[in-house]
């Protein structure tokens, strides 16, 4: 049998894969610190420590500020998502089988990715604070709450700060005039950020919020939101193969390969990518607790 017209097969599917990962893909991938085309299995982000300024006699030396330099390392995790295209199957249904299953594996991967920096987000070490959303003023307060420990922590730095929430949280903060009204929030305050084309972000106290429906625990008592600098969290994505086509430069590398397997009469579909995130600096991390089982305030 000829094998010719794999070519065509893998030329369509790269296409495919890259609009559709891009589409419905990983929401938070742009909300954190993006290392790409990483060669091996360990990656490492650099931090650098704060310094303290100090004062010198006239024609005295200067005190050196000696920052610290740690280097964060994480081990990159391979993950496969792959399916069967039976031959003879395709000549009974009328979709496009090929099309389905790149679709289906490259969300699966993206949403990996946002279950990989939800756990590390997770793992944040700095005190918990518990939301109280039975009413507007609870709930505004919780979230500005939020806010202000990262203020305190010194990692509140506007234009590099996101937030994630339950969609339950999501539908409270809705309520909150603050949050939702056009009189408070411009009629720019659902941008799209760029990268991250699955959902939209809301501005509200320098913030870039976005709902998440695999927040820790979502649906549950203890279900979590978090507030967060984009340089506290890592995220280093593999190089992919050569072999491997469908590659994105610049984004999270992702591979995808399809083999005719004559003793099944059928190709195999496969999508194969290398990555993990990494808790860079604890103190840009704050996490908050609610309960996701409550009603909806009304006032």
């Amino acid at each position: 049998m000829s094998t010719s017209i794999n070519n065509a097969f893998i030329t369509q599917y790269e296409r495919d894969v890259h609009d559709v990962f891009q589409r419905h893909g990983s929401v938070l991938k742009p909300s954190v610190r993006f290392k790409t085309d990483v060669v091996g299995s360990v990656a490492t982000f650099q931090k650098i420590g704060t310094g303290t300024a100090t004062t010198k006699a006239r024609h005295g030396t200067i005190t050196p500020m000696n920052q610290t330099h740690t280097a964060i390392s994480t081990t990159l995790a391979d993950f496969y998502a792959g399916d069967w295209v039976d031959k003879l199957d395709e000549a009974k249904i009328n979709i496009d089988e090929r099309q389905a299953i790149a679709r289906g594996g490259a969300m699966a991967l993206g949403r990996k990715v946002d279950s990989q920096i939800l756990t590390t987000l997770d793992s944040t070490s700095q005190t918990t604070v518990a939301l109280t959303v039975t009413t507007i003023g609870q709930a505004r307060a919780g979230l500005l709450d939020m806010v202000e420990a990262m203020i305190s922590n010194d990692a509140y730095e506007p234009g590099n700060m996101y937030g994630v929430m339950s969609p339950h949280l999501w539908a409270v903060a809705s309520v909150i005039p603050e949050f939702a009204s056009a009189d408070y929030v411009s009629s720019n305050g659902l941008p799209f950020v760029e990268g991250a084309p699955v959902g939209m972000f809301k501005r509200w106290a320098q913030v870039l919020w976005t709902v998440h429906s695999g927040v820790p625990n979502v649906g549950t008592a203890t279900s979590k939101v978090f507030v967060y600098n984009k340089t506290a969290i890592g995220y280093a994505a593999g190089k992919t193969p050569a072999n491997l086509a469908g590659t994105m430069s610049g984004e999270t590398s992702i591979g995808a390969d399809i083999t005719w397997h004559g003793d099944r009469a059928a190709h195999f579909v496969n999508h194969a990518m290398s990555g993990n995130s990494v808790m860079i600096d604890d103190a840009g991390v704050i996490e908050g607790n609610l309960n996701d089982t409550s009603a909806i305030p009304v006032s």
